[in-house]
Parts: C-alpha cells; structure tokens; sequence
C-alpha cells in the first residue's frame, strides 16, 4: 500500500522545494528568516532532503541497559542499595566509590552474571581492581579515567607516572577486560559545545593510545552527559561512534569495542520549578537511545539539592522503565536512519570536531593543551557565551527564566550544596569545573524567600 502511495507523486528536488519556500517568503530573505546559526557553528536549515548524499553509521537494534548511580559509603550499604535497585528494574549499577573498601562485600548476593556492574571511582586502588577483574565477571566496566581525573579536578591522582603505569599494570595483566574510559561528561557540563565535546573526546582518547602503543587497548567506553538539544544530542552519540571509528582505524586496531554510557546534564538543571527536571531528563534519555548508547544512568529530578531518595530514584528509573518497555526503543533498528536532519548534523558535527581535533595535535596534544589551559579556556567562552543566552532570555529554561512560579519556596528543601564552592588547594592546572545555567538566578531567588 505505502508503494503505491508513494508512486502517486512525483518526486522533488531541493533546488524545488527552496525555490517555493522564497515564493512564499514574498520576498523576506532565505537566509536572514530561516538559517539557524548555532553556538557549534552549524546552519541548520528549515529542511533537508535525500539529495544532500550523506552516509553516517548504522546503529544496530540496541538493547541498552537501564542503569542506577549509587553513591557508597560503606559496601554494607552499597549493597543493600543496589540489591533493592535491581529488584525494582535496575538492570545495571553504577558503583561511585571514594574510599577502599571490599569488593567482595558489596557485590555479596547480586546477581553478577545477569547484572551489569559499572564502578566510577575516586581513588586508584590496584587490589580493589584486581579483585573486581578476577571475578571473571561478564558485564564489569571499571572506567578509570585518569586523564578525565586530572582536568576535574586539576590534579593527577597520584602523578603522571604512576597513574599511566597503574593502567599499563592492569592491562597487561588483564588485555581483554574493561578497564579505560573517557568521561566527556566533564566538558558538557562545564559548558562547552557539543563540537567541542567531540573533539575533546577523541583528543582525550588519542592520549591513551599514544600512551600505550605496546599496549592492547581492547575496549574503551565513552561517558556522556547528554543536554537538552534533542536532535543535536543524537547526532552527537552517532557522530562519536563515528570518530571513534576513525581513529581505531589510524590506529590499524578497528577492533578495538566502543561503548557508551550516559547520563542527563546536570547543566540545565533548576531548583525551582523542579517537576520540569523530569521532562528534561526524560527527553535526554531518549536522545542517547535513538543515537545508540549502551547504558543509560537516569539521575533524579532532585538530585541538586536533595540527597539520595527512594522517591526521586524510584522515578528516575520508572522513567527508563517506561522508555523501554512501553516505547519500543528496543525494537527497531537504526531509528534515526532516514532522518536527513539528523544525518546532516552528525556529519557536521563530526567534521567540525575533527577540525578541532587537528588543532589540538598541532598544539601538542590534549595533556600538553590542559596544562596550558587553552582546553579550560576554550570550555569557558562558550560557556559565558551560553549563559548571556540564558540572562537575556534566548535560551530558556522554563520555570526559571521563562514562566517562572514565584509561589515555588525552596530554602529549607536544600538538604545538600547546589552551587559551585571552589575550595583553597593547590593544583597542577585549572580544573574544568561544572556549572549549572541557572545558579545566579537561583542565589537570587533564595535570597528574596
């Protein structure tokens, strides 16, 4: 049926389609009334059409894994977490660990063949790592970024040196585990711009593989934070795979596995107006679905300014839940294929990031361009740039500086710090340090209540 409907009418060019556009324009200008110039440098145009010859990579059915952040204290509680996170629909964890503690113990009773185990950790410990890697474990992701540590927090974790033979102790002995990420999150959420935040992502990675050349760097994740740019923020999940792609294949080692796990930005997040977090949260998940991430680690509406709950987690993963088993993201291949939009700008983006990308080994590479500051620097104008944005009103955040509820009453629900504080310490370099869009206007609005 849909064949014959479709050969019902002609087809037509996009030199036709322009060409009746600037008809009904009666004479208003193309480009000043429909081209949309972004803060990546990007035209987008008012449509797109299969003319246009672009190829970008297939995304296969993805059965992505709905995952939980829990913060641990103590493995006791940790474990206690993640056992009742798992019976309500979590299907993969992520461990935040910031002390020694036994690996043992807080994977006691979980399922660990069937569950996915992601570990975010905060300090290097080689016995918790060798525990974690000879368990043979067959969805283990230990993500230890040292590079990432270092431009959070602008120190390495002990120094160069031993951080990069911690990893080449661990990957030596264990070649075919996960063990290195590269938590691009970082970048988005400290403001930088989605070709910024491809680029950075590669250049990061680049640092690993040219540290390691008699290494084997079989699997390497990707960590995203996703913002609110629905279209641009699935082609942006595309266009790293595609990147990654070129340059496992500089490389000669396009074996080598990607994977992605992401979670919402906490840049657009607000403490007034909070019910609205959920909405943007949930469409920031459905962006990394439909571009092909791996895991999906939904954070709770109230996460700003609350601390760990069994509402706000519960909601945050009844999201995903419904995601994927009532929206059928799961069964259907490559969905974005097809959408000329959306191919376009992975194009763009991938090009314009490798650009940048170029510059930066030209510069001497992402490490020698950290302790520079030109990355710090860079993440910062498009940032302030972003935020004039957000003060005069042209990106809005609804319910804090558009609509605004000035009945919303918020002081005494802060039960944990939600602006940035910077703390009195010595650094190697500037650290790349998130921050929200809204924390001006949020400090004043406090302070009126």
């Amino acid at each position: 049926m849909s064949n014959f409907l479709f050969k019902e009418f002609e087809e037509v060019s996009s030199s036709a389609w322009k060409q009746q556009i600037q008809v009904d324009l009666k004479g208003a200008d193309y480009n000043d009334t429909l081209l949309w110039k972004t803060n990546e440098g990007i035209t987008v145009k008012p449509f797109y059409h299969k003319d246009a010859n672009i190829t970008t990579p297939e995304i296969s059915k993805n059965n992505w894994s709905i995952a939980q952040l829990i913060k641990v204290i103590a493995a006791s509680d940790g474990n206690k977490n993640a056992i009742e996170a798992i019976d309500k629909g979590a299907e993969a964890i992520v461990f935040e660990i910031s002390t020694e503690l036994n690996i043992h113990d807080l994977l006691l009773n979980i399922d660990t063949k069937t569950i996915e185990l992601q570990f975010k950790f905060k300090l290097l410990n080689l016995q918790m790592a060798e525990d974690l890697i000879q368990l043979n474990l067959p969805k283990c992701y230990l993500n230890i970024d040292i590079i990432g540590n270092l431009a959070l927090t602008g120190n390495w974790y002990s120094s160069l040196k031993e951080d990069f033979q911690f990893i080449k102790t661990l990957i030596a002995k264990y070649p075919e585990n996960h063990i290195i990420s590269v938590d691009t999150a970082i970048y988005q959420n400290a403001g930088a711009t989605v070709t910024q935040q491809l680029a950075y992502a590669i250049a990061h990675t680049n640092e690993y593989f040219n540290n390691f050349k008699d290494a084997v760097l079989p699997k390497i994740q990707f960590i995203t934070a996703t913002g609110g740019n629905y279209f641009f923020e699935i082609a942006k999940i595309r266009a790293l795979k595609l990147l990654f792609k070129t340059i496992t294949e500089a490389y000669n080692t396009d074996k080598t596995e990607c994977t992605i796990l992401s979670y919402p930005s906490c840049r657009n997040k607000t403490i007034y107006d909070y019910n609205v977090n959920m909405l943007r949260s949930t469409t920031e998940c459905m962006s990394v679905i439909l571009g092909g991430a791996n895991t999906i680690c939904n954070l709770p509406y109230d996460h700003i300014y609350h601390n760990s709950n069994e509402f706000g987690n519960r909601i945050a993963r009844n999201q995903l839940l419904v995601l994927k088993h009532e929206s059928a993201f799961t069964s259907v291949n490559n969905p974005s294929d097809g959408a000329y939009y959306i191919e376009s700008i992975t194009q763009q983006f991938a090009e314009n990031a490798l650009e940048i990308f170029k510059l930066i080994e030209i510069g001497g590479g992402f490490l020698a361009q950290l302790k520079e500051g030109t990355i710090q620097r860079k993440i910062k104008e498009s940032a302030l740039k972003e935020q004039e944005q957000f003060d005069n009103g042209s990106l809005v955040l609804l319910g804090t500086n558009k609509y605004p509820n000035e009945k919303d009453k918020m002081k005494h629900e802060l039960e944990k710090q939600p602006f940035v504080i910077r703390e009195a310490r010595k650094t190697l370099i500037a650290p790349i340090t998130p921050r929200r869009l809204s924390e001006k206007s949020d400090k004043e609005r406090l302070d009126q209540e």
